[in-house]
């Protein structure tokens, strides 16, 4: 009995396209599902990096563009058409707002100060949520994933108790594929959640580092703009 059992045993297949295929249907989508929101996940962090070095490098030059000694109005002709970066966004709604609030006799509207300050605000929260847009697939994905293959876990024991039961054997090296097969989908499960939740603080802290800068542009210019009223 002993020889059979290891005989099993020793042509059991363990590797991982073995486990997959060998697992149920359900196991089977619980690491489909998995692996699609691994990918997804590893998908939107090369995307914001790539987004995020380019929102660093456009706003690097548009400091330096701002604070050429140009004119503010010559600038804000240039780029008022079509903005191309996030701070020119940010400008050119403050800036609007400061020229709609000149009167024909070349005075200003009372409390332009403020309504520049909230268009500026608004633009800047309009570029905060496109930075943090996907964001929360990546939390929910470290939140939810060891769950999500917990329950794959289970449910393949519980088949392979179920096995146990029907077949009368009780070795562990009978049962001990369909074991493997229920604990890939805890590994998978782990896989996609760990970078998740690593790459959701990273991404995160980068996008309130760069809304920071955008934050700290606006009140800069609105200081700029306070002087022309006083």
């Amino acid at each position: 009995m002993e020889t059979e059992t290891l005989a099993l045993a020793n042509e059991a297949d363990f590797t991982l396209i073995a486990l997959f295929f060998r697992a149920s249907l359900i196991v089977q989508l619980v690491m489909i599902a998995l692996m699609v929101a691994s990918v997804w996940v590893w998908a939107i962090a090369f995307s914001k990096f790539a987004m995020f070095r380019r929102s660093r490098a456009n706003a690097a030059a548009f400091d330096a563009a701002f604070w050429s000694g140009e004119p503010l109005d010559e600038f804000y002709d240039k780029v008022a058409d079509a903005p191309r970066s996030a701070s020119e966004r940010v400008f050119v709604a403050g800036m609007t707002e400061w020229r709609r609030s000149l009167r024909d006799d070349g005075a200003l509207i009372p409390g332009v100060q403020q309504r520049v300050d909230r268009s500026m605000d608004v633009a800047i929260a309009r570029e905060s949520a496109r930075m943090t847009n996907g964001l929360t697939f990546l939390a929910t994905t470290g939140a939810t994933a060891p769950f999500v293959g917990l329950f794959g876990t289970v449910w393949g024991i519980m088949r392979s108790f179920q096995e146990i039961a029907i077949s009368g054997q009780t070795s562990l090296a009978v049962v001990a594929p369909g074991i493997a097969e229920a604990l890939l989908a805890t590994g998978l499960g782990l896989l996609a959640a760990i970078p998740a939740v690593i790459l959701y603080n990273k991404l995160s802290n980068d996008a309130d580092g760069i809304v920071g800068t955008y934050e700290s542009f606006a009140d800069e210019f609105s200081t700029l703009l306070s002087r022309q009223l006083d």
